[in-house]
């Protein structure tokens, strides 16, 4: 499990700025539903000032790219569009008190989210998340953009590289493209051996990490709505699930379902697929 500072989970739970802009002058939209990950930056801008007047945002993600998304928008609130554009991924991290290596990746789409609504106000052609040639396929990450988080995170493992951009973080078959890509921008060899693939859970400690996370992320939130959710029993990779409470009877029980399986997939294992009875 991750370890979040009080103020990421403070964001998490309590959001700042939440929603959108109503007649923004800026939008920035990065990431892809698809991935896992995406951000709608929108923007209220005096025009004579070029000062931020108010900043919203709505993502689609996990508790770091919801704190972060929110640190983004009280940075930035009462900045011109000069100042707030040199706001860093380092600079929301380190307002949120932190984040695990493991989930810099979000504070990096938030950077990219204020790029392309900056560039939306000037007029200008939108920074091109996916330009470049796509080396990760199971998150659409460009060599482009791998360079540029090594660049500007002083990065030296592939490891990290998977932290800031989420590429090698799939399947792991563009983890040698990587590898290429970090000596060559550090202009040496990559030094140690090559990141190797996490092991397989045992199906003891698959059950037990299913349980925690079902403990202390999914049933605090449904628990708030008066419904519940339970265990039945975990086969292979497919975890069985009976809702409880108000959300037994409820229609949209099945996005809940869909919901619990992204978490459990991002916190767990990727191959796990939610089956409710």
């Amino acid at each position: 499990m991750w370890e979040y500072t009080e103020k990421v989970r403070e964001l998490f739970l309590h959001p700042k700025n939440a929603g959108e802009v109503k007649d923004p002058d800026a939008v920035g939209e990065v990431g892809n539903i698809l991935c896992g990950d995406s951000l709608k930056l929108t923007l209220k801008i005096d025009k004579e000032t070029n000062r931020i007047l108010d900043a919203k945002f709505q993502t689609f993600g996990c508790a770091s790219a919801i704190a972060s998304s929110s640190a983004l928008t009280e940075l930035i609130k009462g900045k011109t569009i000069d100042e707030a554009i040199k706001v860093t991924n380092q600079d929301i991290a380190e307002y949120l008190g932190g984040l695990p290596r493991e989930k810099m990746h979000c504070s990096v789409m938030g950077r990219e989210a204020l790029e392309a609504a900056a560039a939306d106000y000037r007029g200008e052609a939108r920074p091109a998340a996916d330009e470049g040639e796509i080396v990760c396929k199971c998150f659409g990450v460009t060599d482009k953009k791998i360079i540029r988080v090594i660049e500007e995170n002083d990065i030296r493992t592939v490891e990290d590289i998977t932290n800031f951009s989420k590429a090698g973080g799939g399947c792991g078959e563009c983890i040698p493209k990587i590898e290429k890509i970090l000596s060559d921008t550090l202009g040496k060899k990559l030094i140690g051996k090559p990141q190797e693939r996490p092991k397989a859970l045992t199906n003891i400690r698959k059950i037990a990490m299913i349980q925690e996370v079902i403990e202390k992320e999914v049933r605090p939130v449904l628990k708030a709505d008066r419904g519940d959710v339970e265990l039945i029993d975990v086969e292979g990779d497919k975890v069985i699930l009976s809702m409880r409470g108000v959300c037994a009877e409820c229609q949209m029980a099945h996005i809940t379902g869909r919901n619990i399986e992204k978490k459990l997939k991002e916190l767990v294992s990727d191959k796990l697929l939610v089956e409710m009875r």
